[in-house]
């Protein structure tokens, strides 16, 4: 907290709206009533799950999201290549470009980077809660390791209501932007812009399958495995033979059946860095009103 408030005030910013929180389930009321009491600039401290809440509740208002990376992961900044140090993202957040995105609706709730049903839900379930809190990252290599054991499912999916995929299936992917967890690439030709969702079906499950798979992402091309199938649309319908956990941004949700997502075109502006943000040796411009 110290941190980003001596950053703040570095550049003239003594007194901003405040608010603290203990659990990322309390972010969505508190952003609301930023906006509410007159914040323009929201700036968001946290993993994760704090964004994907805050996101989803501010989605469509005019505001401008500041991500400052905290917690375990933070895919959005990774993705928009906001820095994980807390004074240049409080300099991007003031200075840096305002770019407007699209966000994914899956069920009815919003996600800026990813989300997924099956092999990658049930991973984040298994690092969630103490073991991230004690091992960070790697907490995700031995979910993802446990992970590879869960059946595979029938699915069936619709893509802009025409049929696509029927099979089985260990894990799906939809993706607003294309990078995850420590630096793999899932969707390279992602853009987070475009009106459309990337989507990938997995279909791997021996433990040597997922080695392959795992090579592909490592090297930026999984849409070339033929363990996967790829795609992109703007409306995406899943129907699973039986109730399975999907995610959100990192965030695990109860398991479902059926599940529908779209896409929410120029819902968020996201503070992103330029020339000026990304050099040491810049002006210091005054700050923007209504942080």
């Amino acid at each position: 907290m110290a941190e980003l408030r001596a950053s703040l005030a570095g550049y003239g910013i003594h007194a901003p709206l405040w608010h603290e929180m203990e659990k990322s389930r309390e972010a969505p009321a508190l952003a609301r009533q930023a906006i509410a009491d007159g914040a323009k600039l929201l700036f968001i401290w946290g993993g994760d799950g704090t964004v994907q809440r805050c996101l989803d509740a501010v989605a469509g208002q005019d505001v401008t999201l500041a991500i400052v990376p905290a917690g375990t992961a933070n895919l959005l900044a990774v993705n928009l290549g906001i820095p994980n140090d807390v004074p240049s993202a409080v300099r991007i957040g003031l200075f840096g470009d305002r770019r407007v995105l699209d966000v994914g609706v899956l069920n009815g709730k919003r996600f800026g980077v990813m989300a997924g049903v099956g092999f990658d839900a049930h991973m984040m379930q298994i690092a969630d809660g103490e073991l991230k809190d004690r091992y960070g990252q790697l907490a995700y290599v031995w979910a993802a390791i446990r992970s590879t054991r869960i059946p595979s499912r029938m699915v069936t999916i619709d893509i802009d209501g025409s049929a696509w995929f029927r099979g089985r299936a260990s894990g799906i992917l939809l993706g607003q932007m294309g990078t995850l967890t420590g630096g793999l690439v899932a969707f390279p030709d992602a853009s987070p812009d475009d009106g459309q969702l990337e989507v990938a079906v997995i279909m791997a499950e021996r433990a040597i399958e997922w080695v392959r798979i795992l090579v592909r992402l490592i090297v930026g091309h999984p849409e070339r495995s033929t363990l996967t199938r790829t795609t992109r649309g703007s409306t995406v319908d899943i129907t699973l033979d039986r109730s399975t956990p999907y995610e959100l941004d990192g965030g695990a949700r109860k398991p479902k059946k059926r599940l529908r997502a779209s896409v929410e075109t120029g819902a968020i502006t996201v503070s992103v860095p330029n020339a000026l943000t990304t050099s040491r040796r810049g002006v210091r411009p005054s700050p923007p009103p209504g942080h």
